[in-house]
């Protein structure tokens, strides 16, 4: 497919206004919420916010060079973008910062990264590369599709990261389907995978099988594994309708939830304002998850479509389980809320893949015009 090149200056112009406005006002009160939670933590709110705000701007850099490089030129180097991310991912089991029992963690001494995270965006370019050169249309191809993301599935299992791992997969799955495979093959791959879950469950660590044994019955253990359940379920219920107000959650402040700048972020939020916050915040993820499925229905490229659908697969599957996890309906898995949680990692990847996001939308309004 001809690629279409335009300057930065009419990508920008013609950037999904919509789609914008949601990402600002998430990563607004994600700033809010990590500056309120780290006042309760040894009062390193100011510290946590600014740096935030300053890997805000570090993104918002990545974002304008992905916007005009375009989605197109990914592509192409897709393969080469994934073997280099796989070979990071090598880098972190050999030679990794160990993190609460977890080696995800390459310290560069003035700065530390997941490489985890940007392996999401070139698993997504791969895969839409890749699955629109070999359609997974007969049984060979759906392996062979399956077998792209694997490669790195494994490499993070070994970390271990169940949470990024399953992101990974449920990448890959939607990405198959949109590529267009017979309904039989994700259908027998989900009913194998089910019937293979309970001898998944002797190679899981203590650690993971407590984390499904509360979030069971999280009062089985509640000042061990449970207590982490047991005080975001607190902190989401005691926002009531409005909220206790900004800056004045008591679980936060007093140190009761755990994590409250980054796994636990939306309790947090909840507490302070409310059901009605909430409730704004989850509108704000939908209008942004509409947005990017307009996107992919725009386009008259496969690629993009695959594309746009690994990338809001990626969006949806974080956000409904860091808001599950925190409200106690799905087990803990630490995976940060998308734009709202604390972490540079997480905010640059996201920030990267919504620049191809924008791109495909952007190449796609010549044909509207």
């Amino acid at each position: 497919m001809e690629e279409t090149k335009r300057s930065l200056g009419e990508s920008i112009a013609g950037l999904d206004k919509i789609q914008l406005f949601s990402v600002v006002l998430l990563f607004s009160l994600g700033v809010l919420s990590i500056f309120s939670a780290g006042a309760g933590f040894d009062g390193r709110g100011s510290s946590y916010a600014t740096r935030q705000l300053l890997w805000g701007a570090v993104s918002v850099v990545a974002f304008l060079a992905t916007l005009k490089i375009g989605y197109e030129r990914f592509l192409r180097e897709a393969y080469l973008l994934y073997g280099v991310s796989l070979l990071l991912l090598l880098s972190v089991i050999a030679l990794g910062m160990t993190v609460k029992g977890s080696q995800r963690w390459i310290d560069l001494g003035f700065f530390r990264f997941q490489p985890t995270e940007f392996v999401k965006i070139t698993l997504v370019l791969v895969l839409a590369k890749h699955l629109c050169r070999y359609p997974p249309l007969n049984f060979a191809s759906f392996l062979g599709g399956l077998a792209v993301p694997a490669l790195s599935g494994i490499l993070v299992l070994i970390q271990p990261d169940a949470g990024s791992a399953m992101v990974y997969g449920v990448i890959a799955f939607v990405a198959l389907v949109a590529a267009g495979a017979p309904w039989r093959y994700p259908a027998g791959l989900m009913a194998s995978a089910t019937a293979l879950l309970p001898f998944a469950w002797h190679f899981l660590r203590e650690y993971q099988k407590a984390r499904i044994r509360v979030f069971l019955d999280p009062w089985s253990d509640p000042l061990g594994a449970g207590y982490n359940v047991i005080q975001s379920r607190i902190a989401v219920g005691s926002g009531g309708l409005l909220g206790t107000g900004f800056m004045e959650g008591l679980q936060s402040k007093l140190r009761f939830l755990p994590e409250p700048h980054t796994d636990f972020i939306f309790g947090v939020f909840s507490e302070e304002f409310g059901f009605v916050g909430a409730l704004g915040m989850l509108l704000l993820f939908g209008l942004l998850f509409w947005r990017l499925v307009e996107a992919g229905l725009r386009t008259k490229d496969a690629r993009a479509k695959v594309l746009i659908a690994g990338v809001s697969t990626w969006f949806w599957f974080q956000m409904l389980q860091s808001i599950g996890m925190s409200m106690g309906l799905l087990p803990i898995t630490g995976l940060p809320l998308p734009l709202v949680s604390y972490g540079g990692s997480s905010l640059l990847s996201f920030s990267i893949a919504l620049g191809l996001a924008q791109s495909v939308y952007v190449s796609t309004l010549k044909s509207y015009t």
